[in-house]
């Protein structure tokens, strides 16, 4: 069995987004009990993210983490032509994930206590992202 489900998420610019209900939901339609959810990222400047959920200061701080790590503006970069943050977006992303493979388990994406999904936008301003839920039991 495969189901996949393309979801169009809106960011707000550089941040999170949480998915985590979308991803459950694609997985409950899917109708798989037991399985492998692949959540996919379809862009090169924006990443996805499985992380604590509980505790916003954990999200504040890796931002913070890679606003020091890859600066906007870095001289060191050839690549901008859509603004300051245009290559230091595609690094992150190359930094980061742009899959995530989570185990299907009564029907539904077997997550820890404190795990959340999210769409982890690089650009400093507002996009749509397009992401595929995919699911195989």
């Amino acid at each position: 069995m495969y189901h996949a489900k393309e979801l169009t998420v809106p960011t707000r610019g550089r941040g999170f987004t949480d998915i985590t209900e979308d991803v459950q939901r694609s997985v409950a339609e899917s109708g798989a009990r037991q399985g492998l959810c692949t959540v996919f990222i379809h862009h090169t400047s924006a990443s996805l993210l499985l992380c604590e959920n509980a505790d916003p200061d954990v999200r504040r701080d890796l931002e913070s983490f890679f606003a020091r790590l890859v600066k906007d503006g870095d001289p060191l970069f050839v690549h901008d032509a859509e603004g300051p943050d245009d290559m230091p977006a595609h690094v992150r992303t190359v930094l980061t994930q742009t899959a995530l493979n989570i185990p299907v388990k009564n029907g539904a994406a077997d997550l820890g206590t404190w795990q959340g999904i999210y769409v982890w936008e690089h650009r400093t301003s507002a996009h749509r992202r397009r992401v595929t839920v995919s699911v195989v039991g």
